[in-house]
């Protein structure tokens, strides 16, 4: 008994040791990753000129099937070119149909009957169009609906060489270098959050000195939407207090994050 007290004690001391606070650039109490869903009208007409006025940076996370694709190409090109990263979100944004919530999703498009190696595929050539718009070849992932399965088999872990980081976990911060794992990025969901909501995730995040992810789809418009009003009012809060928050494209933050925890 002793031995295994001693072996536990000797485990949980090494965790401690690689355990460290982020340190996060110019002293930023906290690192803000905004990630935008789907490819909307509204994140083309509203959000980015917002961000831009602000000179905050975000990512996008455009399927290769989004109606804004081709026909508004050069505005996602500018977007790169502002700075802003153009995220992975598959080629077709096939999702799951099982659970609740699910009926939208197409026979066509449900990963329950698709091959792991076929999603793993159109990924993979999702990479080689987003490139194509902004030259870039290292960038991050979100699985739609956050499905990490196909036809019952993982097929995300297969493309971890192609990608820095994965957004593909639920709600929560990351606020030491040993809590960081790059292929399970928490983030929150955030439809329907006020701009007092808002602002409480970023500076919970601040007190920790954490790493904080927030998932918006359409901002005053389309699904699963938070208002114009809220949104703004989250960024006025960010650019207001830029010496506090660091607000960057994920795969920026994330770079930044493996290299402090040596991942």
């Amino acid at each position: 008994m002793r031995k295994l007290l001693v072996a536990g004690l000797g485990l949980f001391l090494a965790a401690a040791a690689t355990a460290a606070p982020f340190v996060w650039p110019n002293g930023a109490e906290a690192a803000v990753h905004l990630g935008y869903d789907d490819g909307l009208d509204s994140q083309l007409d509203h959000v980015i000129p917002q961000l831009n006025k602000r000179g905050l940076r975000a990512s996008f996370y455009v399927p290769i099937n989004s109606p804004t694709l081709p026909g508004r190409q050069n505005e996602w090109k500018a977007a790169a070119a502002a700075g802003h990263e153009l995220g992975n979100h598959t080629l077709f944004h096939s999702c799951s149909s099982k659970g609740p919530g699910r009926e939208w999703v197409q026979p066509h498009r449900d990963l329950d009957k698709q091959m792991a190696a076929q999603v793993q595929e159109q990924v993979i050539a999702a990479n080689t169009w987003l490139q194509a718009l902004d030259g870039k070849t290292r960038r991050t992932f979100t699985p739609p609906c956050l499905d990490m399965q196909a036809g019952g088999q993982d097929f995300v872990a297969a493309l971890k060489p192609h990608f820095v980081a994965f957004r593909a976990a639920g709600p929560g911060l990351v606020t030491d270098t040993a809590a960081l794992d790059p292929y399970a990025m928490p983030v929150y969901f955030v439809e329907g959050m006020s701009g007092e909501q808002l602002i409480a995730l970023v500076e919970k995040a601040a007190s920790q000195h954490a790493l904080i992810g927030l998932l918006f789809h359409g901002v005053g418009a389309e699904h699963l939407s938070v208002t114009r009003e809220a949104h703004d009012q989250l960024l006025d809060h960010l650019a207001r207090h830029k010496a506090r928050f660091w607000t960057d494209s994920m795969v920026n933050i994330m770079e930044n994050a493996r290299k402090q925890a040596g991942k």
